[in-house]
């Protein structure tokens, strides 16, 4: 899911002004996983989350796994198509990031309107994408779209908040996330559709900076936020007594593991935090293609939650590649309905 952007707390009890871009990031315990997706740098900082499943690996490590003269030069330009990826995606975000900071520098929750309104659009995008190779029967792996779905609904309870708090009171700040969202939409279905890994590695550059940045704020604002009382939905989200879908998103921890406790509106904006970097680690995971499973899929120990009745695939071109080699009459029989379909929406 960027950048955060935040209105006034409460025209009666305003905050401080939040800190500059340039703040630290933040470190937790060590021994802890790492989250961020990036370039490498050796003096660059990372968010570190908590993990319980095994972590998961990074593209860059699964090609090192080839063997062979062949497979060490496709490894080498896959390595290379990935630092393009990546690169391309860091800028991206860093743009929009300056951009944000320039519009809403001292509003905080009008920031987190924002910041939420387009946080939920990848995981439409991903769904969207899923569902149609799905439809051509290329792809069934229920995994991926219960996953997203929750990642969906979590992202949709950090917006209710937001707007409970006032964040979407301008008309500006409304118009501005809806439209940001419409492209961001069709921006994501299309790199979704041609390269999966770097549409997972820029949704978790946008969840990373949104960890970031609550993090900051919280940081800044923790003893005003501990006088605040807890938006309502906030607290029947977080404390209900219905939290599979609250789990489900959660891909690296053993469900009924996290239990958060709501008593402030500093514990809020902690979970919010705590959220994202979760999101961080599962869109990491999602860059190994097929490295995805659901947490209850592992807490159940089986795998009924895929069905393979055929060979999934990585992004468009790999499913129109193994279609026809599976079955090249079957697949002509697809494109045809397929263009008719076409044909008659024109």
């Amino acid at each position: 899911m960027a950048a955060i952007f935040s209105s006034s707390l409460f025209a009666s009890s305003p905050l401080p002004k939040p800190l500059s871009s340039s703040y630290s990031r933040i470190h937790t315990a060590p021994q802890l996983f790492r989250a961020r997706s990036s370039l490498l740098q050796d003096n660059e900082k990372k968010v570190i989350v908590h993990d319980s499943f095994p972590s998961k690996t990074s593209p860059l490590h699964t090609a090192d796994k080839s063997t062979g003269g062949n497979s060490i030069n496709t490894s080498a330009f896959e390595k290379r198509i990935i630092k393009v990826e990546q690169s391309v995606n860091i800028f991206l975000t860093d743009s929009v990031i300056k951009i944000l900071d320039t519009l809403y520098h001292d509003r905080h929750y009008a920031r987190f309107f924002v910041l939420e309104t387009i946080a939920r659009v990848p995981y439409f995008a991903f769904m969207s994408v899923l569902h149609m190779y799905e439809s051509f029967g290329w792809w069934r792996r229920a995994d991926y779209l219960k996953v997203h779905f929750a990642e969906s609904w979590n992202e949709m309870h950090h917006l209710l908040i937001m707007e409970e708090l006032g964040g979407n009171a301008w008309w500006f700040d409304r118009f501005l996330a809806q439209h940001i969202a419409i492209f961001y939409y069709i921006m994501t279905v299309l790199m979704y559709a041609v390269s999966p890994r770097m549409a997972y590695h820029f949704s978790e550059c946008v969840e990373s900076h949104a960890f970031e940045t609550y993090d900051k704020f919280i940081k800044v604002q923790g003893d005003e936020l501990k006088k605040m009382p807890a938006p309502e939905v906030a607290v029947n989200y977080y404390t209900g007594d219905d939290l599979y879908l609250f789990d489900e998103f959660q891909t690296s921890r053993v469900p009924n593991s996290r239990r958060p406790k709501i008593e402030n509106l500093y514990d809020v904006f902690v979970n919010i935090r705590d959220d994202e970097a979760e999101h961080c680690k599962t869109m990491k995971a999602c860059q190994t293609h097929g490295n995805l499973r659901s947490p209850h899929s592992y807490a159940e120990d089986d795998d009924s939650s895929v069905c393979a009745l055929e060979a999934d695939c990585e992004g468009i071109v790999d499913c129109i590649k193994k279609s026809v080699a599976s079955n090249p009459a079957k697949m002509l029989a697809k494109n045809f309905l397929a263009g008719n379909i076409i044909v008659t929406f024109c």
